[in-house]
């Protein structure tokens, strides 16, 4: 039978076209962005007839399945945790009208966190919106239980969200093919206004009934299965049991296998919500303290009935942030234990490497934009322009323009336009022109840059608005835009302006630079705050474009020119510490700045930056 090594997101993706989902939905963001390009290949080596959407934003990847699910079509959409909280006024109003084919919510979430505003905890948004969640421990598991989710939605015709955490997500493990199953089932839409159009009088109905759901599935739940179980003896008492959840599961059951530790039971429970209570019960019953160890907050520990039996994150035994990484886990048990006057786990035998890798002395570099950037040199001609504004930017790989001292605010996608325009009211209302100058990304602006956009215009905000066009969606692995007019699979669909779009937003100033042209750029700058500042003006766009470097190797640098630093270099440092290309390093050995061949991209972006010359273009010969 086929086997291949499949990334947790590829094995959820496995998943979906096995158990016969007609129609994914999806916008990127890590560590989901993998799903949906994933389906795309099964669907195409398969040929099959699955409809597949980079959508615009999540609560239109939402929508968009929910529609699909209403007509009888199983349908998934796929978001990171934070993407669930644009998606959740749909969850919430879907969870009282329920659906008929299976509906899957997808919404990967990023203990660390290692990309992520916030460590959201998927599994309580869940619990808010009253649907049930499963919570994997592996790739494997995660790809049986999104079959499990599509049966308990078309059964209880609800909403069922999967829940893996990053480690899951980007796990890789040997999965085997199984049968596909038929997925052309036709759409059929049964008007019913008293459900689908449900006013508030029918929503209470609704309540009740979705509550009557929740009943019946937690009963299921309550009961013995592959994902929730317990290796209690009968009528065994324990001093110390542990409780746990998704990959610290995994990481617990290994740690007690390997060291044969059958005097202590473990309760791994798969379905946190509804909450299976009575194999809680009897799993707590039968020791006098139970750990709990869970990501990323604390839904089982909550969810127990005997609280004084629990240790977890509200005891202080567990940390209240960070990932529960095997290090941290093996610790934390081993303490508990320790504290209980129990045999500790045996000490980790990796402390050779730990010394080894600390002992080499790597220096400690943080994140920056790649060599190339279009961003950079934007940021450069924005801080030069107007060193003394107000930087808003948002989330994107232009957040890393925060080293450049082009960003002084990031709150989450579409907030660079909407916190401008709050700036601005702020000073106005003081009667303080305080310049503002916003950043966004174009996949950001399209996805929620536009209805802020539409605000300002209207509440007769002034800023200028800089949209950082590197032509993909960079950040989390060049998705393409609306923009290119590239759908997920690879087909054409309808190229959407930027310009277009921000002119329908009511803006009259907009013009579109290079973002390579420094110089340009500042003296577009300097326009758009003079228009800014006209009494007859208002907010100014520009259309910072460049392809991104990576994405497009060929555009992205049309014109190699390869550069040196000559002896008239004075070590000023505006070239390291304001524009911040990685190529560029101070060399110990020569006193000076020198470029690092190895990354350097030959874009030529630093002869502008050096005042005094000293980089320059080499020519043969």
């Amino acid at each position: 039978m086929r086997q291949e090594i499949l990334l947790g997101n590829g094995a959820i993706a496995l998943g979906l076209v096995e158990f016969g989902c007609q129609v994914v939905t999806s916008y990127p963001g890590t560590p989901s962005s993998e799903i949906l390009p994933e389906v795309v290949r099964f669907v195409k080596s398969e040929k099959l007839n699955t409809y597949t959407e980079w959508s615009t934003n999540e609560k239109v990847a939402f929508d968009t399945a929910f529609a699909a699910a209403i007509t009888g079509k199983r349908a998934a959409c796929c978001m990171k945790q934070v993407g669930l909280n644009v998606a959740a006024d749909s969850l919430m109003s879907a969870a009282y009208l329920g659906n008929i084919g299976g509906l899957v919510i997808i919404s990967c979430d990023d203990p660390g966190p290692h990309s992520s505003q916030t460590e959201q905890d998927t599994r309580f948004m869940a619990r808010l919106a009253k649907v049930p969640v499963l919570d994997p421990s592996s790739p494997q598991e995660a790809r049986e239980m999104v079959g499990m989710a599509f049966d308990i939605s078309e059964e209880f015709e609800i909403p069922v969200i999967l829940r893996p955490a990053i480690r899951v997500s980007h796990a890789r493990q040997s999965i085997t093919f199984g049968e596909i199953r038929s997925n052309n089932k036709a759409a059929s839409f049964t008007k019913n206004p008293s459900r689908w159009a449900a006013t508030p009088r029918f929503r209470l109905k609704l309540h009740g009934e979705l509550n009557k759901k929740l009943l019946d599935i937690g009963r299921r739940f309550n009961t013995l299965s592959d994902f929730n179980f317990h290796n209690l003896e009968p009528g065994k008492k324990y001093p110390l049991g542990i409780i746990a959840a998704g990959i610290p599961s995994a990481v617990i059951r290994d740690f007690l296998s390997e060291e044969e530790r059958n005097d202590i039971p473990f309760l791994k429970i798969g379905t946190p919500y509804p909450f299976p209570d009575d194999l809680a019960e009897e799993f707590t019953s039968a020791c006098e303290k139970v750990l709990v160890i869970e990501e990323t907050d604390t839904l089982i520990e909550y969810l127990l009935r005997d609280k004084k039996k629990v240790l977890g994150r509200l005891s202080g035994h567990i940390p209240s942030e960070g990932e529960l990484v095997p290090q941290v886990i093996h610790k934390l048990i081993s303490q508990v234990l320790g504290q209980m006057s129990l045999k500790p786990l045996n000490p980790e035998d990796d402390n050779e490497i730990t010394d080894l890798v600390g002992g080499l002395q790597l220096p400690v570099r943080r994140p920056t934009l790649c060599p190339g950037c279009p961003h950079r040199p934007s940021f450069f001609a924005i801080k030069k322009a107007r060193p003394k504004a107000i930087f808003t930017s948002d989330i994107g790989c232009y957040t890393l323009g925060v080293n450049l001292g082009g960003v002084d605010t990031v709150l989450d996608m579409g907030a660079a336009i909407t916190m401008a325009a709050g700036f601005y009211h702020s000073f106005d209302q003081d009667e303080v022109q305080q310049p503002i100058v916003a950043t966004i990304g174009d996949s950001t602006f399209f996805h929620s840059g536009t209805a802020g956009l539409l605000n300002a215009v209207y509440n007769g905000a002034r800023f200028i608005l800089v949209i950082l066009d590197n032509m993909t969606t960079a950040m989390t692995g060049m998705q393409p835009t609306p923009g290119l007019g590239i759908r997920a699979d690879g087909s054409k669909g309808n190229a959407i302006s930027l310009e277009r779009i921000v002119e329908g937003c009511g803006v009259n100033f907009i013009e579109i630079v290079d973002s390579y042209d420094i110089d340009k750029m500042i003296r577009l700058l300097k326009r758009a705050t003079d228009y800014v500042n006209d009494p007859e003006g208002g907010i100014a766009v520009i259309i910072s474009r460049h392809p991104c470097v990576i994405a497009y190797k060929d555009e992205g640098v049309p014109v190699k020119k390869k550069v040196i630093v000559t002896d008239d270099c004075v070590e000023c440092n505006i070239c390291l510490e304001q524009f911040e290309c990685p190529a560029l390093y101070h060399d110990d050995e020569l006193g000076r700045v020198n470029i690092n061949r190895e990354i350097c991209v030959d874009c030529g972006e630093c002869i502008q930056v050096c005042p005094k010359g000293a980089i320059v273009e080499v020519h043969e010969g």
